[in-house]
This record gives C-alpha cells, structure tokens and sequence, in this order.
C-alpha cells in the first residue's frame, strides 16, 4: 500500500508558469509605474510585511543570491536572484531571477520568470520618481550603462516626461551603439540618441541622467552635475558598489527606495553619510514623496534631486499581481 502522502502526489510541477514574453506583455512600462505607486503607497500606509533581503556571495561564477519576500495587502511571495559579475558566457544576462507569487485564496504558487519581472519594476519605479522629482521641462537624458536595466530605465523615463533626445555611455562601445540602434524610436523612445564617448559627454546638458551599471568606482561625479538634474541610481545594491560620488549628495534632496534598505544596502548613501555628506535621518524615503508626505517633492527648479533604489519585495510582489490580474 502506497503510504498516505503519495496518493496526493501531483505530477510533475503542476503549478502555473508565467514566461518573461507574458510579464512583457500583461505589464507594459506605464502600467508597471501605476503598480509602483500603488506599491510605495501600501509601504506608507503600512500593509506590507517585508523583511530586508539576504545576499550570499558567489563564487564560482563570481556573483551574489539575493532572497527577496514580501507581504503587500494579501498577496505575497518571494523572488530569487543571481547577479554576476561577469557571465560565464557570451550573450547570457547577468541577472537571472524566478518570483513565486501565492494566490492569497489558496496559497498555491504561480511561477514567474522574473528577468523581465525585475527589469520592468526597476525602470518603472524610477519613472515613478522622475515624475515626482524631476523638472516639468526636462527633455533630456543620460543613460549610463547598456545592458537590460538600462533600456527600462529609458522606457519609464520617457513615459513620464517629453524626452526630445537621449545619449548612452557604456565601458563597452559596441553595447553602447547596439543599445542606441535598439531603441532608437521605440514606442515613446526618441529617434535621437547618441553613443557618448565619457560619462562626462553623456550628462553635458542632461536634465536627467538614470546610472544602471555594476560598477565600484563612481562614474558619476560632482563636477558632472549642475543645477537642477535629476539623478536615477539603480546598479548597486551592496556596501562595495558604488555609482555615484558620494559628494553629489550634499545639499541634493536625496530620496530612497527605504530607508533601512539603503542604509544596509546602497553603497554610495552609506558612505556619505559615514563622511557627513548627508545624515540618515535626511533621507526621503519615496513613499513619502508619493503619498504627498511633507518631505517629499522638489523645492524649486535648481534643486539636485537623486533618486536611490536598491529595489525592494513589495515592487515584485505588486508588479507579479498585476501580471496576473492581466494573463487571466
């Protein structure tokens, strides 16, 4: 007799699976930024349970697992992440992720393919924040990196405001111009965009500039920004990267993803605030912004305004429940 757990058995992985082609589709970028602010508004109102996310070091090929769950109203769930340093192959991204979603009916797991997922989010909630925090007239971007995170970036960018022209750097010029001839008038993208030859010729003039890259050494610096930009930092999400000068931050109002997350996590705002750049306490967290908080928005138009995200469960959790809201 066949003992009282197998005559439960289900065949082999019965649950659903939502491939990253279905997320593009249920969750285009203007949708995604509408679940970002529903998301940061659940934050303020305090309906999400979200413990901060654990990173294990990778060896062998040199990355980081991150383990990511959440709590938003009654869903909730847990993403998985590989960031490598370097792909162990040509071609192959260096981010791979799966989120398992639980219908808060049953508590059965729907699967996801979260590359797309977690692409999407991120440029979305930097779209919520240009749109919060950046000038009304701004038309033009810098685009710091080429890689996947780079193209959302521009996509949310260019659903929040009137983009008129774009330029990308990247320590890669061949990814650079394939990156430009990509998404040169995609959607609301426009057909001007310029490979730049350094950071510095990149944000020359930029009104906002998103830095979506790995790297450790700032590639941003304080001589690079005038009056008035907008800054968008989503590459680094530990104590040993860092994107931007940390110097940028004095006297810019500087919003984060959460507070606790980017004092454990954001390597540029931890080291400004051990030099006194900027206190703990003077970090905006964007839920506030979103919810009209009394710290949050810009002050007047030459405000530096840098937007800190390390990205948080509650993007995933709210982003893979509009996906599914969509797909049924």
């Amino acid at each position: 007799m066949l003992p009282a757990y197998a005559a439960r058995a289900r065949p082999m992985f019965p649950y659903r699976y939502i491939t990253d082609d279905e997320v593009r589709r249920a969750l285009p970028m203007s949708t995604a930024i509408e679940a970002m602010r529903e998301a940061f508004a659940l934050l303020a109102a305090g309906q999400v349970e979200m413990p901060l996310r654990s990173a294990i070091p990778l060896d062998a090929p040199p990355g980081t697992l991150l383990v990511m769950s959440a709590r938003a109203g009654r869903w909730y769930g847990t993403k998985l992440v590989t960031v490598l340093r370097d792909p162990p192959a040509r071609g192959l991204p260096r981010v791979h992720a799966v989120m398992v979603l639980f219908d808060p009916e049953t508590a059965e797991p729907v699967w996801f393919d979260a590359e797309a997922l977690t692409a999407i989010r991120t440029g979305a909630v930097s779209g919520l924040a240009t749109e919060l925090l950046a000038r009304e007239d701004a038309t033009r971007v810098a685009i710091i990196g080429a890689g996947t995170q780079a193209r959302t970036q521009l996509d949310a960018v260019c659903c929040v405001r009137k983009i008129e022209g774009a330029r990308v750097w990247s320590r890669t010029s061949a990814r650079a111009s394939r990156f430009a001839a990509e998404m040169r008038g995609v959607e609301r993208v426009p057909n001007e965009i310029t490979v730049a030859a350094s950071v510095e010729a990149a944000v020359d003039g930029a009104d906002i500039v998103c830095l979506a890259t790995p790297a450790t050494e700032p590639l941003l610096l304080a001589r690079h920004v005038r009056p008035g930009m907008h800054v968008n930092a989503v590459g680094s999400f530990r104590a040993d990267m860092c994107e931007f000068e940390p110097a940028i931050l004095s006297g810019a109002l500087v919003v984060v993803d959460q507070r606790e997350a980017a004092l454990a996590e954001a390597g540029e705002v931890m080291a400004a605030v051990r030099a006194g750049v900027v206190s703990a306490d003077g970090l905006v967290e964007l839920c506030d912004v979103v919810v009209g908080g009394p710290r949050g928005g810009r002050a007047e138009s030459a405000q530096v305004t840098v937007f800190k995200s390390v990205g948080l469960a509650v993007q995933d959790v709210v982003a893979s429940r509009e996906v599914m809201a969509a797909s049924r």
